[in-house]
């Protein structure tokens, strides 16, 4: 006796998930998606095709996305089960995209008394998706968490990137599933579509240029191995700063670049607040000890919460530290970036742009507040964004883009495009994130490398800490639950990528492109 489509639906979504890291199964999500299409084709209405891929979704989602369960550990205001409730009531809502690219597929397929299972219903369903999943990116703040791209990550096909972008080359991967469906009806010419999808990855690899070879100047990537459960003791800031200064090691013959965790550093760097914020009364203290295992060209990327906004902030530098409470009203933080020199001396900031909604800051505030709901980041008040992608000069190591945490995964919203960086910078704190959550945050900076030609430097508290080249290769990484450092030479980035070039656009230049042909095979067939 068959299973229910929907339940069918619910499976191929469940088990399609494990082609993302840390499992990397990638044959099995390919396998998952051309059953996926064979059961929207089979639909015989656009509301059960819209239920099918839906329910589909819901599976896909609640996989991928079990790891915001662990968010929910360190928070008191809200019981951890409540981390079960959030990844399936995100998954309802994600669930959404690949509904309604099926469909379109669906409607595409079945127009009249036609009902084609053809190149060009697999044509359409690619490029539905490229353009849903690009809207599950920005619509509503954006969450392109594992896009269906990723799973090409662990072979050659990831290379695409670099011409087309993260989310039409997730069109690839239902390309190529949709050719798997062919194939079971007996259709193997599209097959040599998969082929060609191979064939044009080993081109641009073969095409591609290697990125220069690194130089003396060096990069120390510092992971602690300190989790979210010791927060809130009281030694917790001294505890961390100690640890990361123990692993940053000693100035030598050749310049560093010393790079540390994101939220790490909880003393304040910047002068100018009142003394009842400082936990050891001195930012000057904190910063001279950073700068204690810097050499005179070393520099470094220091990560915190060390930034403050106020109704009535300090007219300048000087102001009384011992000013009372009532002149200095906090309203906001800032996630920032800042370097910092030898001497002691801070230099550009870059403040975190796009927020965790939930985590960094709570949406509709005056509603949800006074129901009991809190943002999972420790703390009373909101974090304030900053104006965007930004790019640092950090001297003799050229120049830093900054993205923190969760920023690095939003595709084409990394870089500043009027003042390219040689390198990207991706401090984060993914001790929150249980054991999928890292390997799978690692994998779309990777994704980020690939699309721009830029190595990532990326340092997080308890693991993935990793050095990535231009072409998206782990040079060296530090694993989960381990401390350490990785001392290594700093990569060179690639001449600009068509896809830095042009960004975004090119997801809509593929999925038109898609859809002509499409079209064409449509009436070819006729």
């Amino acid at each position: 006796m068959p299973l229910p489509p929907l339940l069918v639906a619910l499976i191929a979504g469940l088990v399609s998930a494990i082609g993302f890291a840390p499992l990397d199964w990638w044959p099995v999500t390919l396998a998952c998606i051309a059953v996926l299409l064979w059961i929207i084709h089979a639909a015989p209405t656009l509301r059960s095709a819209l239920l099918r891929g839906w329910v589909f979704g819901v599976g896909h989602f609640t996989v991928g996305n079990n790891w915001i369960q662990h968010a929910f550990d360190y928070q008191d205001r809200m019981p951890p089960v409540l981390g079960y409730f959030a990844v399936v009531l995100l998954a309802l809502y994600l669930a959404v995209y690949p509904a309604m690219a099926m469909g379109l597929a669906w409607r595409f397929a079945h127009h009249g008394r036609r009902r084609d299972a053809d190149l060009g219903y697999v044509l359409a369903a690619s490029a539905a998706w490229i353009v849903t999943e690009y809207l599950r990116g920005v619509l509503f703040t954006g969450y392109p968490w594992n896009p269906l791209s990723a799973v090409w990550l662990t072979t050659p096909v990831a290379q695409l990137g670099s011409w087309i972008g993260t989310y039409a080359l997730s069109g690839t991967v239902v390309l190529v599933a949709g050719t798997l469906f062919l194939a079971a009806r007996r259709d193997f010419l599209p097959l040599l579509a998969s082929a060609a999808v191979v064939a044009l990855a080993l081109i641009n690899i073969a095409l591609s240029p290697e990125p220069p070879a690194s130089d003396a100047r060096k990069v120390v990537v510092v992971q602690p191995n300190i989790g979210q459960e010791n927060v809130g003791a009281p030694d917790y800031p001294e505890r961390t700063l100690a640890k990361l200064i123990a692993l940053s090691g000693t100035p030598g013959p050749s310049p560093r670049l010393l790079v540390w965790p994101e939220g790490m550093v909880n003393q304040l760097l910047e002068d100018g607040y009142p003394g009842q914020y400082y936990f050891n009364g001195d930012s000057r203290l904190t910063r001279a000890r950073i700068a204690a295992v810097l050499g005179p060209a070393d520099k470094a990327l220091v990560s915190g919460n060390a930034l403050l906004f106020a109704d009535k902030p300090p007219r300048d530098p000087k102001v009384d530290p011992n000013a009372p409470l009532l002149q200095w009203k906090l309203v906001g933080a800032g996630n920032s970036v800042w370097t910092l020199d030898s001497s002691g001396t801070l230099g550009p900031r870059y403040d975190k742009a796009h927020l965790v909604p939930y985590g960094e800051y709570l949406p509709m505030r005056t509603i949800l507040a006074p129901l009991g709901l809190a943002r999972l980041v420790m703390g009373d008040v909101d974090f304030v964004p900053g104006p965007g992608p930004g790019t640092l000069d950090v001297g003799g190591f050229g120049k830093a883009g900054v993205q923190v945490c969760y920023e690095i995964i939003f595709s084409g919203q990394t870089v500043d495009r009027a003042n390219r960086p040689d390198f990207l910078f991706n401090p984060s704190n993914d001790a929150w994130f249980g054991r999928w959550g890292p390997p799978q945050h690692l994998a779309q900076a990777r994704m980020r490398a690939i699309e721009e030609g830029l190595p990532i430097l990326r340092s997080t508290p308890t693991g993935i800490s990793a050095v990535i080249d231009a072409r998206g290769r782990i040079l060296g990484s530090i694993p989960h639950g381990r401390a350490g450092a990785l001392d290594l030479p700093l990569p060179r980035p690639l001449p600009p990528t068509l896809f830095a070039r042009l960004g975004n656009w090119l997801a809509f230049l593929v999925a038109g492109l898609l859809l002509v042909l499409a079209i064409a095979n449509r009436r070819f067939a006729r």
